[in-house]
């Protein structure tokens, strides 16, 4: 019988892909554009560890260049369905590095019938900055970290411009390589890493001091593989120096690579991470960075939105957003009345306390306006339905630190309240989070009847944990229900430690 569509198609469609080949893996991201929204459909990883072939003279060995063509070789096979002026194959630190790069170079590209350009330090540097500016919202300057197997890339820009930009030649392959070469994990070895990593910045870190800058994204790696750890050790929060001394501590403590055993390590990582480890604590030192969140994007993230000429460029927050409305039938109208109470109680509390940081306005309007994306499922349970949703899906804009605190919030916004759901973060976040879960509630609560310029103006007094909410006198004996619903929400804040009173 012959397959019929489910659906007409009405909407033209494009493969683009990218793939990098880097120092320590070979990556492939193949995306689909309908619409002007990039959707990835497939992702290949691979531990090729090229930089692991590279011997004193700069030369590539035979068993690294094996590795990286039999990876391309499961490579050309995805990419043969994909127009080859949508494809674009970069190379990395170490095919800038080795002597006989032009080996591997002529035989992968003969692999892949597509022609394999090596880029410059500062153009993978660029590429980086465009793909973690595409997939996480700048605001004001922005530090993004790239820790590669061969090359570290630093960069500082306004939301899609870099400003200042520098690839230092210093890898988390090239490092194990050369202060872990016999495996052991000493004090010494680290700290020799550490004092390595710290002289290879010292030349630009004028560069970078000179700028303030507002957030700072790590762009997969050695952050994603830390911040891997601090979730499963209970953790969830953005990278601070302080858990970077513990987990060089405790790999230290294992004193072989071999018998790395840290909780939350992928055994992928598990060889480069204490030399990875060492360079992101040098950065962190010598930049005097307070925190680092992570980024979407990287390098092919970075590729493939560089041939999208005619993709939107500007507001990924609010496309994310609208794309997620639209995708699980979401009330626009009820959540943009959500919205508007929860932003007016968020300036309140800023202009009353002093807790508000890390651009926490963007997360209270994401989970004001994707509070019912659980609906999609059903009725009962949709906080925690819409909790599972948002942990699923990628909004483009983000960090990674403020994806999580939206879907806590929405899976806070309802039912019974559990302030332990925020044990997870840092002490100095909680409060305010506790803050965005009474303003998402109380906003959720206000707009029940689903009904435009119902509510009057009313009043929000901030004293310490104590809220206090006024009317106008009367309208809230002629609002019953809103009343009755307030006096239950009193009880159960007030169950969670958290007193309010109305009036």
């Amino acid at each position: 019988m012959e397959n019929q569509p489910i659906t007409p198609a009405t909407t033209k469609e494009q493969l683009y892909a990218a793939v990098d080949l880097g120092s320590n893996s070979f990556h492939l991201v193949i995306v689909r554009v309908v619409s002007g929204s990039v959707q990835i459909i497939g992702k290949v990883k691979q531990k090729v560890r090229l930089a692991a072939g590279l011997n004193d003279n700069m030369m590539l060995d035979e068993v690294s260049m094996e590795r990286g063509w039999r990876c391309l070789e499961t490579f050309a096979e995805r990419l043969q369905d994909i127009p080859l002026s949508n494809i674009k194959v970069v190379g990395t630190a170490t095919l800038r590095i080795a002597k006989n790069a032009n080996v591997f170079i002529e035989k992968a590209q003969q692999i892949l019938n597509q022609k394999l350009e090596v880029i410059s330090g500062e153009e993978e540097a660029h590429q980086i900055y465009l793909g973690v500016a595409y997939t996480s919202a700048n605001q004001g300057n922005t530090l993004v970290i790239d820790i590669g197997g061969a090359s570290t890339e630093v960069i500082i820009g306004n939301d899609m411009q870099p400003i200042n930009l520098v690839s230092l030649d210093m890898g988390c392959v090239t490092f194990k390589e050369r202060y872990f070469v016999d495996g052991v994990i000493s004090e010494q070895n680290m700290q020799n890493a550490i004092k390595a990593a710290k002289e290879k910045l010292m030349p630009v870190i004028d560069d970078f001091a000179c700028f303030d800058w507002e957030q700072c994204l790590g762009a997969s790696g050695t952050p994603q593989a830390v911040v891997e750890i601090l979730v499963e050790q209970g953790i969830s929060d953005a990278i601070r120096l302080d858990y970077l001394h513990n987990l060089l501590q405790q790999c230290i403590d294992c004193g072989h690579i071999d018998s790395l055993d840290i909780e939350g390590l992928s055994e992928s990582r598990q060889t480069i991470f204490p030399s990875g480890l060492c360079i992101l604590v040098a950065l962190f030192e010598q930049l005097k960075i307070q925190e680092m969140q992570i980024s979407g994007g990287a390098l092919r993230e970075g590729l493939i939105y560089g041939m999208l000429d005619n993709c939107e460029q500007n507001d990924r927050r609010k496309h994310s957003i609208n794309e997620a409305i639209r995708t699980y039938h979401i009330d626009e109208k009820q959540a943009q009345r959500v919205n508007l109470i929860a932003s007016d109680f968020y300036k309140k509390l800023c202009s009353q306390s002093n807790i508000c940081n890390f651009d926490a306005l963007a997360v209270i309007e994401a989970a004001s306006l994707l509070h019912e994306i659980g609906l999609h499922i059903e009725y009962k349970q949709h906080h925690i339905h819409g909790a599972y949703i948002l942990s699923h899906i990628s909004l483009n804009g983000y960090s990674q630190l403020q994806r999580k605190s939206i879907r806590d919030l929405v899976l806070s916004h309802r039912s019974e309240i559990d302030l332990s759901r925020f044990d997870q973060y840092h002490p100095d976040m909680q409060p305010l989070l506790y803050g965005l879960v009474r303003i998402l509630r109380l906003s959720c609560l206000l707009s029940i009847r689903r009904k435009d310029d119902l509510l009057p103006q009313i009043k929000l007094q901030i004293d310490g944990q104590h809220w206090r909410l006024t009317f106008p006198e009367g309208w809230l004996r002629l609002h019953p229900l809103i009343d009755v619903e307030l006096a239950n929400e009193k009880w159960l804040q007030h169950k969670a430690g958290l007193p309010l009173s109305f009036s």
